[in-house]
């Protein structure tokens, strides 16, 4: 026998060619349709010797002259099959020198178990249902580089059961959300993607142009003014999970564009946001029937209640300052958080925008805090344009971001709807935009500051990033790992 190498070129042609002979003998290998009684994973539910009709793709194939046997695999589970010529006839020699791993069959016939006890189907007719002609990749059962699994996701979810299983989270994840505001009286809503401004978050939005109306739009950075506007309008209460896109840095924590749950109820805060989010935790240990989760090393114990820590004074309790310090007000005294970063030896100079140099010493204040889940309560109004003061101090506003597992999972306020303090918010944020080069700063929204002036109910809202959530829920410590499609780099031609 030749033991010559064959090649990819030479598999593909190969398997062309038996397309090709196929239909020479009237046997049509994609056909239109089949129709299955069962599921997989259904057909291990039933009684022994039930007759099914299922289909998967060949991902185990045993030939043994007159009978083979072969597993087949579809999105519930896998299952054996068991071909045997007497029963199969000329449709066995058909199957063994045209039909391989990668393939996708239909099976009718009675389950059995083996002397091994493995749950079987008896093929009594097979149907050729998707002739692969790519070769699955080698060890394809392991297949393991995260580029090639990233680039070649079809490829990752064939080979890795555990990627299947992320997604099918993923989905149920979506689902509790979305069940669970329905049933509390939100209203799922659709908001533009394309946006004559960026507004509602501080981030470097990408731009776009249209051609028929010849004016540069942009792609959202969040759905939070279109959605308040609908508190504005009438509605009690307001969601969307959507695609946002912000043009920042890709790693293991951030890709351009990902998926947010942005909710807003009337008459709320963020006090009421933070019930929310324990209520969905609630859910998520129910529904995955967990109570903690591996991370990183770390257990995390994900059923509420979670701890609430306020960020005044943790601060003073970091970095021996009072956190009015290094605020003026609505804005930053720079001076004052040099030399904070200074004693906290945090890289920082004159030419760094105040609040990239506050973002520095906050994430020095909270890193030992925020393995376990916490709500860190009360920011500095200078970055958040869009919540209402509390208690009447000027410099520090009614939000809370909650954490877990290091990273931020949710973001919420009290929003803030004076139209005066909205509009001298947002020229604060123009004024670090222009004067400390902060490009990621809020935009002045001149019809959202309109929208307001016809008044808006007291108003809880908040943001939860489901491509984190993802992570925490799944143990994944990479984005990349609970986006199906995450951005990568054109691969260089070879």
């Amino acid at each position: 026998m030749d033991n010559k190498t064959t090649t990819l070129e030479e598999i593909i042609n190969s398997n062309y060619k038996k397309v090709e002979e196929l239909r020479s003998k009237n046997i049509e290998p994609y056909p239109p349709r089949y129709e299955i009684t069962h599921k997989i994973q259904d057909v291990k539910k039933l009684p022994l010797e039930t007759q099914v009709k299922t289909a998967g793709r060949i991902i185990l194939l045993r030939i043994m002259g007159k009978a083979t046997f072969a597993h087949i695999k579809d999105s519930t589970g896998k299952i054996q099959v068991y071909l045997k010529k007497d029963i199969l006839d000329d449709n066995y020699e058909i199957f063994k020198k045209y039909v391989t791993t990668g393939d996708f069959i239909g099976v009718e016939g009675k389950t059995f178990k083996t002397h091994t006890g493995e749950l079987t189907i008896n093929v009594e007719k097979l149907t050729i249902l998707s002739k692969s002609i790519r070769p699955m990749p080698e060890k394809w059962h392991g297949l393991t580089d995260p580029e090639t699994r990233y680039r070649n996701r079809h490829l990752d979810l064939i080979a890795n059961e555990e990627v299947m299983e992320i997604f099918l989270k993923r989905s149920k994840i979506i689902s509790i959300i979305r069940n669970t505001l329905n049933f509390l009286g939100y209203i799922e809503v659709e908001t533009p993607v394309l946006v004559p401004q960026a507004g509602g978050a501080s981030a470097r939005p990408f731009i776009t142009f249209h051609n028929a109306l010849k004016i540069e739009l942009y792609m959202r950075i969040a759905t939070e003014l279109p959605l308040k506007k609908l508190i504005i309008g009438g509605f009690d209460g307001v969601y969307e999970i959507g695609r946002v896109f912000r043009n920042e840095g890709v790693d293991t924590k951030h890709n351009p564009e990902f998926t947010t749950l942005e909710a807003y109820k009337a008459y709320a805060d963020y006090n009421k946001m933070a019930e929310l989010v324990e209520i969905l935790f609630e859910k998520f240990c129910e529904e995955f029937k967990m109570e903690e989760i591996n991370y990183e090393g770390n257990t995390i114990k994900i059923r509420p209640p979670f701890k609430r820590v306020y960020l005044p004074q943790i601060w003073k309790e970091k970095t021996s300052k009072d956190i009015h310090d290094v605020l003026n007000g609505k804005s930053f005294n720079k001076k004052a958080l040099l030399a904070v970063a200074k004693d906290m030896k945090i890289d920082a100079d004159e030419k760094i925008p105040s609040a990239k140099i506050f973002e520095r010493i906050m994430d020095k204040v909270i890193e030992d805090i925020i393995i376990q889940p916490v709500f860190i309560m009360d920011y500095p109004t200078a970055i958040t344009p869009l919540a209402k003061l509390k208690n009447g101090d000027e410099a520090i506003v009614e939000r809370f971001e909650f954490y877990a597992g290091g990273m931020e999972i949710a973001n919420a306020y009290t929003e803030l709807n004076d139209p005066c303090d909205q509009k001298s918010r947002l020229l604060e944020q123009m004024r670090q935009k222009f004067e400390e080069n902060l490009g990621e700063a809020d935009i002045l929204d001149k019809d959202f500051i309109e929208a307001m002036e016809y008044g808006m109910p007291p108003t809880g809202g908040i943001g939860i990033g489901i491509d984190r959530l993802t992570m925490l829920l799944s143990a994944k410590p990479s984005i990349r790992e609970v986006i199906l499609f995450p951005l990568l780099k054109p691969q260089e031609n070879k």
